[in-house]
């Protein structure tokens, strides 16, 4: 019954601490007639107790170089997923990614950064004077246990979680059942009892604890992740706090030094500025895309759009992009070694594209050796498509026979500028990716459409960020961005066929 009755006491408690920290900043505005410039710009960040230490220290620094206040509230990771629905803020902090993914399954949360990592275990007093060793110790009878209340803090949650697989769970009765890590670590400060669970980095920042590592709990590190609310009203601003915070020169440092195992983290730019490499068939897919996360992030992209033929000859050259969209794997491969695992996106179809009712009756690839044609292809060197063009002929014994036609009167480093060639009549027909005739404004109305569907009139576009970008955090979002729901139609409604998440069997196509 004291149990029960104590339990009720605390979560009335921390209801009405809730209340206070979230609705005390607004009220002390209305009490001084309004926000000055300062909390105009302030950040409002909702972040888990136990990682206050780090956070504040931070968020000091970052005021102090920038003069933007970060205004922290704090709470349990769960108290504070709660709050993300009803009160208006710009970031979360949780000590465990899953309340991130939670905040996000609910369209809480829009990107989400990795910080650090921690582990649960015992916290006792100096010298373990109760000798505790085994997770079974909680629920010894002479002990007085802490436990954080597993509705409200991340490290609770985690608690019963793992107990609970070990079937101990039932069998412990904590002494106190607190709303944070924080409080844990001050009740057994305090002497209030004899052992908490609580997060190592935690009590490393006591010198009156020690911490006792289970390996229970170190089978499962918790991922420490902060994310931007979709509700904010900065969210340039709040990308780029989250941006210091875990910049392996800024944030991260501050961490480790209260220790915690970091992340390796991006270099701290208030303006990234990018580098990518981009196939020029990927240019309509992804340049909506481009503007849209600079805006958001606050970085630049310079996107640099040219047939793979030469992007990768002038990655060859000393030429280094911090990410590269290639046209085929084909392409990506010849420079893989410089890039982490790249992903493939998308696919595109190579088709014939000829005058408006297609005069010369060009209907399939047998009909390119005709007498008369004025044919263009991309350039077999320069480009992934006249590489795939030269490679789908051959295969068909149709190469040589083009050729010696007298047939092909131009080649060019990318598809669009064949299309604009039969528009003025210069040619009559070309093979280009259907991606380039989807491009055209006036496709229906100046232009004939014909699929080839062969196997190797397709090719395969994969994204990979360099092992030496500076940046790679940064560019892992923007891919999110560029494969989002909205990003996705993007590459849909310019021809392209989407292949993310059908699995690694076409990379080799």
């Amino acid at each position: 019954m004291f149990y029960f009755f104590r339990k009720i006491r605390l979560q009335a408690g921390l209801a009405l601490r809730l209340a206070v920290a979230l609705f005390l900043p607004a009220l002390l505005l209305v009490a001084c007639g309004g926000a000055g410039e300062s909390s105009s710009k302030a950040v409002v960040m909702f972040c888990a107790a136990g990682i206050k230490a780090p956070v504040a220290a931070i968020a000091k620094k970052y005021e102090e170089e920038y003069g933007v206040k970060v205004q922290l509230q704090y709470g349990g990771s769960g108290t504070l997923l709660s709050s993300l629905e009803i009160a208006p803020g710009d970031i979360y902090l949780a000590a465990d990614s899953g309340y991130t993914d939670i905040a996000k399954g609910k369209k809480l949360v829009a990107e989400t950064m990795p910080v650090a990592f921690m582990r649960a275990g015992f916290g006792v007093p100096k010298g373990n004077p109760k000798g505790l060793s085994k997770l079974e110790d909680l629920a010894r009878d002479d002990l007085k246990v802490g436990i954080a209340n597993p509705d409200a803090a991340s490290v609770g949650k985690f608690t019963k979680k793992v107990l609970s697989k070990h079937g101990i769970w039932k069998n412990v009765k904590p002494t106190v059942l607190l709303p944070t890590v924080n409080e844990l670590a001050n009740a057994l400060k305090l002497g209030t009892v004899d052992v908490v669970v609580c997060w190592d980095a935690l009590a490393h920042q006591y010198e009156e604890i020690d911490f006792i590592s289970l390996p229970e709990f170190e089978a499962e590190k918790k991922n420490i992740t902060v994310g931007v609310l979709k509700a904010s009203k900065q969210p340039t601003e709040a990308l780029r706090f989250c941006r210091y915070l875990t910049a392996k020169d800024k944030g991260l440092p501050v961490f480790k030094a209260e220790g915690y195992e970091i992340i390796d983290g991006d270099v701290w730019a208030k303006v990234p500025d990018i580098l990518l490499f981009s196939g020029a068939m990927l240019r309509p897919a992804i340049q909506d895309t481009i503007k849209a996360f600079e805006k958001r992030e606050g970085v630049t992209i310079t996107p640099v759009y040219n047939g793979c033929g030469v992007l990768v000859s002038q990655m060859k050259a000393g030429e280094k992009p911090d990410a590269y969209f290639s046209c085929d794997v084909k392409f990506m491969k010849m420079v893989e070694e410089r890039f982490l695992e790249s992903t493939l996106v998308s696919a595109n179809e190579m088709v014939i594209l000829t005058e408006k009712g297609n005069p010369k009756g060009i209907y399939k690839l047998t009909d390119l050796p005709k007498d008369g044609l004025k044919l263009g292809f991309a350039h077999p060197q320069k480009s992934a498509l006249g590489f795939l063009t030269k490679f789908l002929l051959e295969d068909e014994g149709l190469y040589q026979k083009v050729v010696d036609s007298g047939n092909i009167k131009m080649d060019s480093p990318t598809g669009d500028f064949l299309v604009n060639q039969v528009k003025t009549g210069s040619l009559d027909a070309v093979i280009v990716y259907k991606s380039n005739a989807m491009a055209s404004q006036s496709t229906v109305d100046d232009y004939e459409i014909v699929g080839i569907g062969r196997p190797n009139a397709v090719a395969h576009q994969p994204y990979a960020v360099a092992k030496n970008s500076q940046h790679r955090y940064l560019l892992d979002r923007f891919f999110d961005a560029a494969v989002s729901a909205q990003g996705k139609g993007q590459f849909m409604k310019h021809g392209f066929r989407w292949e993310l998440g059908k699995g690694e069997d076409k990379k080799e196509n």
